[in-house]
């Protein structure tokens, strides 16, 4: 009797289950993942990765002295090379958003089923999303692992030099947007920044290029004048144009600020005296926008890279910690601010130099809901007629109070055009103000040979080696 009641229930489960390797799956583990799937997830870690405030990944906003730390103070003195900042980040770009870019892309390349003009615009889409994390991964460290980057077998893959990449990134967004249907479906709901809307995508695809023709404009500026030339008119127009990754208000879709700030209960940050003090002096209404008060019911900034007391001084403010503050990877703002500079060096764009500075303030304005633009403008420091310095000086500055909270672009902004003046930090610093991201420690280690090459074609695997298109 045992042994028939040992046996009965293997007979059944024989008789169920034809395959019994099916036993082996996890079915809370899948083994293929939908493309949407896929694809929604890279842009959320991609708008992760340069919104988070941690400090293991994202320190952009240190770097362009908008916030300093309050007891730990390593990162805003610029240590690089005793913390995996550098690693993370590459890591996060690399594997979290680009691979899963492209194997959307492969997933919608062999499906037969997809009606021909939906999938022309997935993978156009997935192209353009490619292209603007590959030129944050260049603004970040110069040459990078490119044309064999994501060939994951491939242990060693070798770095492409920096502008070579900028000018594929470019062809790639021209054959991007020649290939969108703007009156066919794409990506729906699981496309996190426009809804699938290829007329957005195609417009974003246009204004992307006319970002990196912008960033070209010292390192080559006849190829810089025809790029934006040519897109000008097409950049956005207004601000429902931008490219927003909204958060929702429930974990794990939440904006890291608030995850890492709020929900963490940490008090790691306070805002830096270098942004405080200039906003200050400029009597700016975003004051009360972008920062607390203090304790003294003013607003005052830590001591850049000093320790600073957290109940002493200005903190981020309520929008920049509300679990669902979106993230923007480009807007109206920056482009107007784009084209007041693209006049000054002499580009066929239209208007003047004021009037795209002007819309350009306004927009800033706008995207925090402060009003008093129109008097802002009118201060004789503000006023683009009356405001002290260069072009560059003038512009650069009011785009990096403009930039707040997006610290990679306000990083990025003051390395190519040099202003506004940063604090260099009193005390023991590791380095000067950083002009890009070291390498990271396992590219050192494990791609030992292309890392070498590369370390030297860039001029020294250093926080002061400037980017290709930092000429200043």
């Amino acid at each position: 009797m045992k042994k028939i009641i040992y046996l009965l229930p293997l007979s059944l489960l024989m008789a169920c289950s034809p395959d019994l390797t099916s036993l082996n799956v996890d079915p809370k583990r899948p083994q293929t993942v939908p493309a949407e799937t896929l694809f929604s997830n890279a842009q959320k870690n991609l708008a992760d990765a340069v919104t988070s405030p941690n400090v293991n990944i994202n320190v952009f906003r240190l770097f362009a002295q908008q916030w300093t730390e309050t007891t730990y103070t390593d990162e805003a003195n610029y240590d690089l090379t005793t913390r995996d900042i550098p690693q993370n980040f590459w890591t996060a770009m690399y594997r979290d958003v680009l691979k899963n870019f492209r194997e959307s892309r492969t997933i919608h390349q062999a499906d037969a089923t997809l009606q021909p003009d939906v999938k022309a615009n997935r993978l156009a889409i997935e192209d353009i999303m490619e292209v603007y994390a590959y030129a944050t991964l260049v603004d970040t460290f110069g040459n990078i692992p490119y044309a064999e980057a994501l060939d994951f077998t491939n242990v060693s893959p070798k770095y492409d030099d920096a502008k070579t990449i900028y000018l594929d990134l470019i062809k790639r967004l021209d054959a991007a947007s020649a290939a969108l249907k703007v009156n066919a479906e794409s990506y729906g709901e699981a496309d996190l920044i426009y809804g699938g809307d290829a007329g957005h995508w195609k417009t974003f695809a246009t204004t992307l290029k006319f970002k990196l023709g912008m960033m070209l404009a010292d390192a080559d500026p006849a190829l810089a004048k025809t790029v934006v030339e040519q897109t000008a008119p097409n950049v956005f127009k207004l601000a429902a144009d931008n490219a927003v990754f909204h958060y929702l208000v429930s974990p794990p879709n939440t904006n890291p600020v608030w995850v890492n700030l709020v929900q963490s209960g940490r008090k790691d940050f306070v805002g830096a005296n270098t942004i405080i003090d200039r906003m200050n002096a400029l009597a700016d209404p975003r004051l009360a926008a972008y920062f607390t008060k203090d304790a003294k019911g003013a607003y005052s900034g830590g001591k850049y890279a000093a320790s600073s007391n957290y109940a002493t001084f200005s903190k981020p403010g309520d929008i920049t910690i509300e679990p669902t503050n979106p993230a923007i990877l480009l807007d109206y703002s920056e482009v107007e601010f784009y084209l007041a500079e693209a006049v000054e060096r002499g580009m066929n764009v239209g208007g003047t130099a004021q009037s795209h500075y002007d819309k350009a303030i306004t927009a800033a304005f706008d995207n925090w809901g402060v009003e008093g633009a129109t008097n802002y403008l009118a201060r004789p420091a503000v006023n683009y007629r009356t405001a002290t310095g260069t072009y560059k000086e003038k512009i650069s500055t009011q785009k990096w109070l403009a930039l707040y909270n997006r610290g990679f672009e306000a990083w990025t902004e003051w390395r190519r055009l040099d202003f506004p003046r940063l604090n260099v930090p009193a005390g023991k610093t590791y380095a000067d103000i950083p002009v890009r991201y070291i390498y990271p420690v396992g590219e050192q280690n494990l791609n030992t040979k292309s890392y070498n090459a590369a370390a030297t074609a860039v001029g020294g695997d250093k926080v002061s080696t400037k980017l290709f298109w930092d000429k200043n």
